[in-house]
């Protein structure tokens, strides 16, 4: 038998950081995201042996292990061993012999939330196979705890709801690590308009979030008011992107998208760096209206927002650089799996 899984990546449009602690701990956070036709992508296969293989082709690892009840975090395929250990414990689970191969779509801090839709997706293939009881909620709370306080990995929480969940999503954050989605439903129109107006480019280099993160997480603590107050705006955008998004306004969206993207950079110092300005100068040269980096900044992806009859300019423009352009849709599905049972015919 064959357990077969794969969760979406996300754009994360508005509110990001503010869904960090200790910030969202003392402010409370607002986070609009939306989930996009890049995945990631498990698959379980039961073994006759005593041994758990790994093929890892996102983390570049492939290795054999004696079957164990808990797998070392060696650095090796970290997400696999965290998600195998995490699930034995809680769930008391007889050990038994299997392989799991991994791989996804985008690369690792690519910005869109690859580590936490992985992990998700790394769940959802155990949860089909071991028949565990969890839902999207539990699912989601469950790949935080093993990316944030298992495993130790620095970021944030929206990323493992939206793989869970899916879809366009206006989500809060609260003290206590209580998270509340809110699903929202799009006219159809608009979702093409934004799919229209949207030049998602990947700069060519992808970024450790980490050190971006912490300073952000040292801005908060240590009371650095105009950090503080940049990302009260930072989530600020977030209510009125979802104001603009539901009523289809592009300028107004286009607008408060360059408006989130210079309070981001006032969060830390490492956010932007001369490859992202000069993506930024060719776009906007190229007649884009606005655009803001997806995820923690560094590198990664940029969004721009352009007038879709523009779109090929701004397009041809980046060809120049060293990175490229991705087409993409949003999706509305969240993570799921499925048995094949008649391996024969894989």
């Amino acid at each position: 038998m064959l357990i077969r899984s794969k969760s979406p990546l996300r754009l994360g449009l508005a509110g990001g950081g503010s869904d960090i602690s200790p910030y969202s701990d003392q402010y409370g956070g607002l986070v609009l995201n939306a989930t996009i036709n890049l995945y990631t992508y498990c698959t379980i296969e039961e073994l006759d042996s005593d041994e758990i293989v790994i093929n890892s082709y996102d983390a570049n690892c492939f290795k054999s292990y004696p079957l164990s009840s808990a797998l070392d975090i060696d650095g090796d395929a970290v997400l696999i061993k965290g998600v195998y250990n995490r699930i034995v414990k809680d769930y008391d689970i007889t050990p038994r012999g299997f392989k799991i191969t991994t791989y996804n779509d985008a690369p690792v801090g690519s910005g869109l939330g690859t580590s936490s839709a992985m992990v998700v997706c790394i769940l959802k293939a155990f949860i089909e196979w071991l028949s565990l009881p969890l839902g999207d909620y539990e699912t989601s709370r469950l790949a935080f705890e093993i990316e944030r306080q298992d495993l130790m990995l620095t970021g944030g929480k929206q990323d493992q709801y939206a793989a869970a969940f899916g879809g366009f999503n206006f989500m809060e954050f609260h003290k206590d690590n209580l998270v509340i989605v809110n699903p929202l439903k799009i006219k159809r129109w608009i979702v093409d308009e934004l799919e229209a107006s949207l030049v998602l480019y990947f700069t060519g280099a992808s970024r450790s979030s980490a050190r971006i993160i912490d300073q952000q997480k040292k801005n908060t603590v240590e009371g650095n008011r105009d950090a503080i107050d940049a990302m009260h705006e930072i989530k600020q955008s977030a209510i009125d992107m979802k104001h603009a998004l539901l009523k289809g306004d592009m300028h107004a969206f286009a607008d408060i998208l360059g408006r989130a993207w210079e309070n981001k950079k006032k969060m830390a110092d490492s956010i932007t760096n001369p490859m992202i300005q000069e993506a930024f100068d060719v776009a906007l040269a190229a007649g884009a209206l606005s655009g803001k980096v997806s995820g923690a900044g560094g590198g990664g992806f940029i969004m721009f927002m352009v007038d879709p009859v523009k779109k090929p300019l701004v397009v041809d423009a980046l060809k120049r650089l060293p990175g490229f352009t991705m087409p993409f849709q949003f999706t509305e599905g969240g993570g799921h799996s499925w048995k094949i049972y008649d391996t024969d015919r894989v």
